[in-house]
């Protein structure tokens, strides 16, 4: 979903807005293809609770390179105290397994 939600600010930037929503809603069309198998398929083992903090580690995991190589924007010491409180969720979210 970072591709649908924030490519536009640096491809798109010249046209109008609802060019970029129309760009963005095809890409998250594709994307949500994919994901909502996968969230299916990992219901049948996780519960909703690790299916959203999964989500969001692996957001955060993707966010930090997208934003870096793609955006240009430098990492902040802020991204990883969030890595770092995400890591602590899915501790918590995830103890009960094994």
């Amino acid at each position: 979903m970072l591709t649908a939600w924030y490519l536009h600010l640096k491809t798109l930037s010249h046209r109008a807005w609802y060019i970029a929503a129309l760009v963005s809603w095809g890409i998250a069309f594709f994307e949500y293809s994919v994901h909502i198998p996968a969230n299916r398929i990992g219901h049948t083992e996780l519960s909703l609770s690790q299916l959203q903090v999964l989500q969001v580690g692996m957001s955060l995991v993707i966010f930090i390179p997208f934003a870096i190589f793609v955006m240009g924007h430098p990492v902040k010491l802020d991204y990883m105290w969030a890595a770092l409180c995400l890591v602590g969720a899915a501790y918590f979210i995830f103890r009960g397994i094994a």
